[in-house]
C-alpha cells in the first residue's frame, strides 16, 4: 500500500492538472488555489449554469421536433425560394455547443468538489457568451416563424416525462456529493443550514414532480383503443416523390387506409396535385420553361404540366435521406415520374378501396377557372368512379351545394369549431394538426361520434401517445415507419408507475443520506461526542484522508503556531487518522506536536 502511494499521488496531481488546465489554463501546480472563488467568477458560474439549462431545453426541442423537420424546411423554402435541409446545420451547431457547455459545466462542478478555486479562462468566457447569444437568437427566431412548434415540448413530455424524472432524480442525487462536501467545508452554521435547505427543498420538489405528470400511456392495458388508421400524406413522400402515382402506390403497398393530397386547377380546368404555389421545387420547369419557372402552378395548361418531370428533383435533393435505400429499378421509376392529375389518384384509390382527402387551393384572380374551380373539382371526383363514402370533402366553399350534389361525401373541416357549429354544417370529420387536440378533446369528440384525423404524425413516440389518447386515425409522411409500431412504445398501469416513482425516490433518499453521513462523518461524530475542545482545524485534520495536501499543510501550520492544545495528534505514518478521547490526551504537553 505504501509502495504505491507515490504513484497514486502522481495520478491525483495529473488529474488535478488536467482539471484546472482545461477549465482555467492553470497547468502548473503553483497556479492552483484553494482560496474562495471571487464574486466575478461566481457570476460566470451562474452564467455557465444558465447557458447549460437553456441549451438543454433547446437541444431537447430540436430532438423532439424531428417529427416536423420537413415542415420546417418547406416553410423556409416558401420564404427563400431555395430548397435545402436547414435542420442539418442547426442540429450540428446545437450538438457541438451543448457538448462544449456540458464539458465546462462538469469541470466547474469538479472544481467545487475538490475545493479548487473557480477561474474560467477568458477564451471559455467568450465561448459561453457566444453559445448563450446564439441560443437566444435561435429561440427568438423560432418563436417568430414557427411558434406553434413549441407545443411539441409539452406533448413530448407525455412520452418522456416519467423517464426524464428518473434522470433528474439521479442527477440531483449525484449532486449530493458536492453539496455534502461544501457543507463540510463551510465553517458558519448559518451558511450550512441555508445550503442544506436549498438542496433539500429542490430535491423534495423533484420527488413530488410526478404529481404533475400526466400521460395517456399511463393507463390500464384493457382500456387501450384499436390501433389508429394511417393515411398517406401525399402518398409515401419519404420513399418516392410526393404527389406522384409512384408515391401513392407505395403508400397502398404499406396498407394505408387512405390517401391525402393537395389539389389545384390548371389553366384549362384540370385538377392536378401540387403542394407548392410554383413548380420550381418538384419539377424541371427551369429547364423546360426557363422563362416561366416562377409562375403560379395553376397558370400552366395540362399539356405543359404533363411534359414536366416530377421525379428527378427527389433523386437530386434527397429530402429525407432515403434515396440510398432504393433499388436500381426503383431509381429508374422515380426519375421518370410526371405531374399527377386528381383523376389518376382517385381511380387508384377506388381500385384499392382507399379513402381520399385533399386540400383544395383556389386559382388566383384573373384565372379562367377562378369562379368555376370548385365545380371542376367536384365534377372530376364524381366522374372518377370512386364511391362517395370514401371521399373526405374539406373545402368550406358552397358546402350546402356539395351536400346536395354528393350527399355521400364525408363532410370534413380543418378548423376546430364548437360542436354545435359542426353539427349545423353537417360536419362528421375533423382534420387537425396534432397539437390542436388534447386528450380531453379527443375523448369529447369520440363521445359525440366525431371522426378525427391528426396530421402530420411521423415519429413512433408521437404515434404511441396519440394511440393511447384514442385517436382513430393519423395522417403521416412516414407510413413505412409507423407500420413498424404494432404496439405503443411504452404503456404502464398507474400502479406500475407509482411503484417506479416511489422506488426511485426511496433509493435517492437512502443514497443522499448515506453521502451526507459519509462526507460529514467526523463532524457528526465530534458534535455527538460533545468534544468542544476541538477547533475546526483539528476536526478537519482528522479527516485528512479526504482533503488535499495543501489544505492539510495549512491546518498543520495553524496547529503548530496556535500554542499548547489539549490534544495529541495521530501519527502521520499510521494507515488512517483517528480521533483521541479527552482522557488519552496529555494534560500539559511541553512542545507542539511534531509534524
Amino acid at each position: 500500500m505504501v509502495k504505491h502511494q507515490p504513484l497514486q499521488v502522481y495520478e491525483r496531481q495529473l488529474c488535478l492538472s488536467c482539471l484546472t488546465g482545461i477549465y482555467g489554463c492553470r497547468w502548473k501546480r503553483y497556479q492552483r488555489s484553494h482560496d474562495d472563488t471571487t464574486k466575478w467568477e461566481i457570476l460566470w458560474f451562474l452564467i455557465l449554469s444558465g447557458t447549460f439549462s437553456l441549451l438543454l431545453v433547446w437541444f431537447y426541442f430540436w430532438w423532439e421536433a424531428r417529427n416536423d423537420y420537413n415542415e420546417f424546411n418547406w416553410s423556409l423554402y416558401n420564404q427563400s425560394g431555395e430548397w435545402s435541409d436547414r435542420t442539418v446545420p442547426i442540429l450540428a451547431t446545437t450538438a457541438a455547443g451543448f457538448t462544449y457547455i456540458t464539458l465546462l459545466m462538469v469541470l466547474a462542478l469538479c472544481h467545487v468538489a475538490v475545493g479548487q478555486q473557480l477561474n474560467l479562462h477568458w477564451l471559455h468566457k467568450i465561448g459561453v457568451t457566444a453559445a448563450l447569444l446564439t441560443t437566444i437568437t435561435g429561440v427568438i427566431s423560432v418563436n417568430q416563424m414557427w411558434a406553434e412548434e413549441w407545443d411539441i415540448i409539452l406533448i413530448s413530455l407525455q412520452a418522456t416525462g416519467p423517464f426524464l424524472h428518473i434522470g433528474a432524480v439521479a442527477a440531483f442525487t449525484a449532486l449530493a456529493w458536492i453539496v455534502a462536501g461544501q457543507v463540510a467545508r463551510v465553517e458558519k452554521t448559518r451558511l450550512q443550514v441555508v445550503l442544506l435547505l436549498l438542496y433539500v427543498g429542490a430535491l423534495l420538489a423533484l420527488y413530488l414532480v410526478p404529481l404533475t405528470i400526466t400521460s395517456p400511456c399511463i393507463m390500464d392495458r384493457s382500456s387501450l383503443k384499436p390501433r389508429p388508421a394511417i393515411i398517406g400524406h401525399r402518398g409515401a413522400p419519404m420513399l418516392a416523390p410526393e404527389n406522384t402515382i409512384l408515391s401513392f402506390h407505395k403508400a397502398i403497398q404499406l396498407k394505408v387506409s387512405g390517401l391525402e393530397t393537395d389539389v389545384t386547377v390548371s389553366l384549362d380546368g384540370v385538377p392536378f396535385l401540387m403542394r407548392d404555389h410554383t413548380l420550381q421545387r418538384t419539377t424541371n420547369v427551369d429547364r423546360i420553361f426557363p422563362d416561366r419557372q416562377f409562375d403560379e402552378a395553376s397558370l400552366f395548361n395540362w399539356t405543359d404540366l404533363r411534359s414536366l418531370n416530377a421525379g428527378q428533383w427527389f433523386l437530386k435533393d434527397d429530402p429525407f435521406w432515403t434515396v440510398h435505400s432504393l433499388s436500381r429499378k426503383e431509381l429508374s421509376r422515380t426519375g421518370n415520374q410526371t405531374v399527377c392529375s386528381l383523376e389518376e389518384m382517385l381511380r387508384l384509390a377506388a381500385r384499392f378501396n382507399r379513402s381520399v382527402a385533399f386540400d383544395l387551393r383556389r386559382p388566383p384572380p384573373g384565372h379562367p377557372r377562378h369562379k368555376s374551380w370548385l365545380n371542376d373539382t367536384l365534377e372530376t371526383v364524381l366522374l372518377s368512379g370512386i364511391p362517395q363514402e370514401l371521399v373526405m370533402w374539406s373545402p368550406d366553399w358552397d358546402r350546402e351545394l356539395v351536400r346536395r350534389v354528393a350527399p355521400g361525401f364525408q363532410q370534413t373541416s380543418t378548423e376546430k369549431l364548437p360542436k354545435e357549429v359542426l353539427h349545423k354544417r353537417g360536419i362528421v370529420r375533423l382534420q387537425l394538426r396534432y397539437n390542436q387536440a388534447s386528450p380531453q378533446d379527443i375523448r369529447e369528440l369520440s363521445a359525440n361520434n366525431m371522426n378525427l384525423t391528426l396530421r402530420s404524425v411521423n415519429e413512433p413516440w408521437l404515434f404511441s401517445v396519440l394511440w393511447c389518447s384514442g385517436v382513430p386515425s393519423v395522417s403521416s409522411d412516414a407510413p413505412h415507419i409507423l407500420r413498424k409500431v404494432p404496439y405503443p412504445v411504452w404503456l404502464m398501469t398507474p400502479d406500475e408507475y407509482c411503484l417506479i416513482w416511489i422506488t426511485t425516490d426511496l433509493i435517492s433518499i437512502v443514497t443522499v443520506v448515506g453521502i451526507f453521513v459519509f462526507q460529514n462523518y467526523h463532524m457528526i461524530r465530534w458534535r455527538l461526542s460533545g468534544m468542544r475542545s476541538y477547533n475546526p482545524e483539528q476536526i478537519m485534520l482528522s479527516a485528512a484522508v479526504r482533503r488535499s495536501s495543501r489544505d492539510v499543510n495549512i491546518m498543520k501550520e495553524k496547529l503548530i503556531f496556535s500554542g499548547p492544545q489539549q490534544w495529541q495528534p495521530p501519527r502521520w505514518d499510521s494507515p488512517a487518522p483517528c480521533l483521541l478521547t479527552a482522557a488519552q490526551c496529555p494534560s500539559n504537553p511541553t512542545h507542539p506536536p511534531s509534524l
